[in-house]
This record gives C-alpha cells, sequence and structure tokens, in this order.
C-alpha cells in the first residue's frame, strides 16, 4: 500500500510539501478537493471548534474520482487540522476527537516546553507497554477507530497498524506538527527535538512570534528574520523539517533556499470582471 499521508510522503522522499489552512467547513473543503496541495490544515485555533462540522468537512474534502484516477486510497490534499489550545493547557481531547474523524495530523500552536511538546505528541498515539518498540513517548489517545479507519478506508486492524507518528514510526501515517511562536520556545528548541521523538514537523508561528518582539505582522523585519533563521539552523541541526506558514510568489524562492520543506501558501482570489467592469464605469 502507498503512502496515504501525502505530506509524509513528499517530506520522507527528501521533497517539499505545499499546504494551506483553510477554514472547518465544508464550503472550503470544496474549493479545496480539486486543488494540488499535498496538504490542507483545517484552522480551529482561530475558528470555532465544532467536531460535527468538521466531520462533514473531511468527507467533503474526498473527491470519488481523483481517488479512482490515482488508484490509491490516500486522499487529496491530505487533511490535517490545527487544534485550539496552547501547549500550556495540555490539552489533549480535541486531538483524539480530531483523529477519530480521520485526520491525518496535528498542528499544536504555541509549543514552547519539553514536556507541552511531549504531549502533544503522545496524545497523537494509541497506548503500548513499556517494553513495546517506540514506547516513548507513552501514547495517550482513547481507543475509537471505526470512523478514522473508514475514512482512511481501510480496516480497523490496518489503521491500528498505521495509527503512529511519523518518523518515529517510519510505517506511521499521523503527523505530529508542533509550533514554535515564542522565545521561550526557541530556547527550548534544541532540548525539544533532542528529548521527544515522533516529532513530524516544526512550523513557525511568525504572526504570535512578531507580536512577542514587538513588530506585530512585520514579517520581513529584521529581529523576526533573525528569530526565524535561528529556528531554521536548530532544525537543520537535529535534521527535522521545518516549515514556513506564509509563503508567497514574492518570497518562495527566498524560503527555498533558507531550507523550508513544508510551505504553506495561501490561494489568491481575483475578480477580474468586477474589476475591469468598475474601471470601465469609472467606479474603480
Amino acid at each position: 500500500m502507498t503512502r496515504l499521508n501525502s505530506v509524509i510522503g513528499a517530506l520522507e522522499s527528501g521533497g517539499h510539501a505545499f499546504a494551506a489552512f483553510a477554514p472547518p467547513e465544508p464550503a472550503a473543503a470544496l474549493d479545496f478537493a480539486t486543488s494540488d496541495y499535498d496538504g490542507l490544515v483545517f484552522e480551529s485555533e482561530h475558528k470555532p471548534w465544532d467536531a460535527t462540522t468538521l466531520r462533514d468537512t473531511l468527507q467533503y474534502l474526498l473527491n470519488r474520482r481523483r481517488i479512482f484516477e490515482a488508484e490509491t486510497l490516500a486522499p487529496s490534499p491530505t487533511p490535517l487540522v490545527r487544534v485550539p489550545v496552547n501547549g500550556a493547557e495540555f490539552g489533549q481531547w480535541h486531538a483524539k476527537q480530531a483523529l477519530d474523524l480521520g485526520a491525518y495530523g496535528i498542528v499544536w500552536p504555541h509549543i514552547s516546553t519539553v514536556e507541552q511538546a511531549r504531549n502533544a505528541v503522545a496524545a497523537c498515539r494509541y497506548p503500548r507497554l513499556p517494553e513495546a518498540e517506540r514506547f516513548d513517548p507513552p501514547g495517550l489517545r482513547g481507543d475509537a477507530p471505526a470512523a478514522a479507519a473508514r475514512y482512511w478506508g481501510i480496516s480497523n486492524t490496518e489503521y491500528y497498524a498505521k495509527a503512529d507518528v511519523w518518523p518515529l514510526d517510519p510505517d506511521g501515517e499521523i503527523l505530529a506538527v508542533i509550533q514554535i511562536e515564542d522565545q521561550l520556545g526557541i530556547e527550548n528548541l534544541p532540548d525539544i527535538l533532542e528529548q521527544v521523538p515522533g516529532i513530524g514537523l516544526i512550523l513557525i508561528g511568525e504572526g504570535d512570534l512578531s507580536q512577542e518582539l514587538g513588530i506585530p505582522r512585520q514579517l520581513d523585519h529584521p529581529l523576526l528574520n533573525a528569530a526565524r533563521q535561528r529556528i531554521v539552523r536548530i532544525c537543520d541541526d537535529h535534521g527535522v523539517v521545518v516549515g514556513h506558514p506564509h509563503v508567497t510568489a514574492a518570497n518562495v524562492e527566498q524560503v527555498l533556499d533558507q531550507g523550508y520543506r513544508f510551505l504553506m501558501s495561501a490561494p489568491v482570489r481575483s475578480y477580474p470582471g468586477l474589476e475591469l467592469g468598475r474601471k470601465l464605469t469609472g467606479r474603480s
């Protein structure tokens, strides 16, 4: 069976993965269902958390013709969910519900310490005995695989074999993403990456980081550039993929040159008929 998680497939081959944020709503899922993104992160940190709507949204993301023509069970794009809770809240239940609905990964905002990172990865794993291979971090996820296995298109037994975090489990199909969004997180990042196996990638939260630095949303400010570069260096030193959340046509070459391999690029909506019409009628 080929990779079910297209983001993991791209990263483990040494390539780049492309993704975007989207509201956890069926209409947004339909907009992205025929796109060429590897992954789609449904944004529940700054959007309302509604598990029922998220369940429907995941279904609307599936495109049967694309799956049929690709001859794979892998959804395109692969759905991930950013949960509402900050690392200091040590949340678990949002991740449990998102994974039980079929999400292929969890994005954890505001991870600043080793303990918070360990909790984030553990919440994405099922428990196992201490003597079991790859025991650490010990799993905390509750057991209710039926809906997720159905969404993935596999049996419960097959789901158990694949529902672990990559790259800790080379066959795992779940991606645990932690966001570094403050200076404490940067200071602790070397220890996090050394002490917490199972982190799939680091995503820089440059919006919140810029707030703490006193330069809100000044994404090209030297202070923010220096902080980003420090995160990239730490991740490079530990062989961990690092992601950039705001990739545009203007900065994509620079982002690639700087070593980012998970690129989040928002779609741009245009209104050419409206714009030309307003210009021709003197309303522009």
